[in-house]
Formats: structure tokens, C-alpha cells, sequence
């Protein structure tokens, strides 16, 4: 059986792409290493059989990563460190290994395509960043296969959860618990997420029995929740008994905002959060909030880019939608 790049490297225990910087002599890979694999292509007469086709062929088995970070919280960012952590386990197992995309290598400033090509990644996943960096839509209308978790555009398959679906399930429970007077607490449109989610509130409360309010947070964490909730209560021209956050982030700090108004929640205000991530559990009230499948995010853009790239699929405007559920705690009640 005539071994391929994949092979050797699964029997070595190294990256396919490790493999082809020692076969090309380039990129940074250690003494020990190289000549591991050096040894390793002599002994099984390898080098001289296939190094030729390894050398010409157009696969690095490297996939870029984009994480531009609007929010400042970096990669312990609570919701897209998941994401990237079931993407990496995916595509490790498919033999890929992953960069981080940066603008500048030392002094020298770039944009994402000219680092990509320069690497010669495979393909790309675009986290998280600002829609309308003009470095992101040039990397999108280029030939690398790219998916997205965060933005859509044209030529871009994104894997996004269902946030309208995530929206209906808060506002339908909010029915449920016999509140009637929901308002919801925006992030910033600056997120395609955000947006959505603010869109399909004002949608589904088009027509409603009370009127309702919605205020945009100014940023993405506690603090930005904490304003936000004290500035609807100001701006509101009754209280709210159920408001809907956009994250849990800005969930927490808005719990706090009511109550530093004199407000309890769950008891005057219920308050149900978006995301899930792992504190909201354990936060004091423990948060009622809708659900992303981070897994089932990660994994099906793992999916989409290999498929990309092994197939040579032509880039195409798609959008696929991970369905949520509603996890009910301590910070909703029934109002009596």
C-alpha cells in the first residue's frame, strides 16, 4: 500500500502539515522532529517514492482561524471559546492542524488574505469580528474556502443558532408565566447575533396588548447590562415584570441594575438570558436562559469547511441554523 502525507503522519503522531514543512524544508519545526521524520522516510523508502508528489501538492492541511475580538474578552471569551474548542477536536481528528490569522508579523502590516496566502491555509473560519472590516470581506471574496460562526455575507456559509427560534421560545414563556409587560435588553448591532435577536423581538411584539421597550446595550459585558437595565427603568414609562437580554453576559450585570434600584428578580422582574454558558448555572439567581448548542456549532463548520476544501465546492451564500432550547432557573417565576 503507497503511504500518503495523512498516513505517515498519523504514524509519526504529527500533523500532516509538520510533515510537509520538514519534506519542504521550511516553516518552523524542531532538530528532533525533522530528523524523526527524515529517518522515518528513509527506512520505508518513502521519500523517494512520494516526496515528489507531496512537494507538488496544494494542501497544507493548516486551517486559519479569525478571531477578531469585539468584545475584549479574548479567548476566554465564554460562548466562541466552546465553539473553537469543538472545531479544533473535529478537525484534529481529520488530520487538520490550526493557526490563528493575524494583521501584522512583526513590524509588518497585512491583510488577512496576504497572511493567509502567505501560510498557504486551507481554509478559514471567521469567528468572531467586525462585519465591516474591509481585511474580512476581501479574505471572503477571495478563492480560500471560509465559514463563519458570527457573520453572513455573500459568498460565506455561516453556522449560526436559531436565534429568532431562541427569541420566540423567551417571549412564549414570558406568556406562561403570566408576564405582561416584556422588554428586552439589546447587544450591540455591531454583532449580526445581537441583531437578529432585536429584530425578531420588535417582529413578534409588532402588535402587542402593552407597549414595549427595548434599550441596545452599549457594550458586551456585566457593566454594559448593569447600564442598560438602569436606563430602561429610567426611559420605560412603567416597569418591566420580564425582560429579554441578548446574552448572559449582559444578563447578570442587568440583574444587578435592577436591583440596585430596589427591584428583585425573579419576583418584580424576571430576567432570561441567551447563550448558556457554564456560570450561568451557578449565579445568584441561578439564570433562566436560552440554550446554543456550542458543540453542534463548532462541529458542523468543522464539517462545512473540510468539505469545502476536499471537494473544491465553489463558494456559496448559506446559512445554517442550530436550533436552541429554553433552560428554565431561579432568575423567572410565575407572577401571581
Amino acid at each position: 500500500m503507497r503511504k500518503n502525507i495523512v498516513t505517515v503522519a498519523k504514524e509519526l503522531n504529527l500533523a500532516p502539515s509538520t510533515v510537509s514543512k520538514v519534506l519542504n524544508n521550511n516553516g518552523k519545526v524542531s532538530q528532533k522532529t525533522r530528523d524523526r521524520v527524515m529517518a522515518y522516510v528513509k527506512e520505508v523508502g518513502y521519500f523517494q517514492d512520494a516526496s515528489a508528489r507531496i512537494l507538488k501538492s496544494k494542501r497544507s492541511y493548516t486551517l486559519g482561524i479569525l478571531f477578531s475580538d469585539i468584545s475584549l474578552v479574548g479567548l476566554e471569551h465564554p460562548f466562541f471559546s466552546s465553539i473553537l474548542q469543538s472545531f479544533k477536536n473535529y478537525v484534529e481528528k481529520e488530520a487538520y492542524e490550526i493557526i490563528f490569522v493575524v494583521s501584522k508579523v512583526g513590524e509588518r502590516e497585512m491583510s488577512y488574505l496576504e497572511w493567509c496566502l502567505t501560510k498557504k491555509v486551507d481554509g478559514v473560519l471567521l469567528v468572531s469580528g467586525n462585519l465591516n472590516n474591509p481585511y474580512i470581506k476581501e479574505l471572503v471574496a477571495s478563492d480560500i474556502p471560509c465559514v463563519s460562526t458570527d457573520f453572513i455575507m455573500p459568498n460565506l456559509t455561516t453556522i449560526i443558532s436559531d436565534n429568532e427560534q431562541g427569541i420566540e421560545l423567551s417571549i412564549d414563556f414570558a406568556k406562561k408565566l403570566n408576564r405582561a409587560y416584556i422588554d428586552m435588553i439589546a447587544g450591540p448591532s455591531t454583532s449580526i447575533a445581537f441583531q437578529f435577536r432585536m429584530d425578531h423581538f420588535h417582529k413578534v411584539m409588532n402588535k402587542p396588548v402593552e407597549p414595549y421597550f427595548v434599550i441596545e446595550a452599549k457594550g458586551f459585558g456585566f457593566q454594559s447590562g448593569f447600564d442598560a437595565a438602569v436606563r430602561l427603568l429610567e426611559q420605560a414609562t412603567r416597569v418591566p415584570d420580564y425582560v429579554i437580554v441578548g446574552s448572559d453576559d449582559l444578563a447578570f450585570g442587568a440583574i444587578r441594575g435592577f436591583e440596585s434600584k430596589g427591584y428583585k428578580v425573579p419576583d418584580d422582574i424576571s430576567v432570561i438570558g441567551f447563550d448558556d454558558i457554564n456560570f450561568a448555572r451557578i449565579y445568584s439567581p441561578a439564570l433562566t436562559t436560552i440554550r446554543q448548542d456550542k458543540k453542534a456549532i463548532g462541529e458542523m463548520a468543522a464539517l462545512k469547511l473540510i468539505q469545502m476544501i476536499q471537494d473544491k465546492e465553489p463558494k456559496r451564500t448559506e446559512l445554517i441554523k442550530i436550533p436552541v432550547i429554553l433552560i428554565e432557573r431561579a432568575s423567572t417565576k410565575i407572577k401571581m
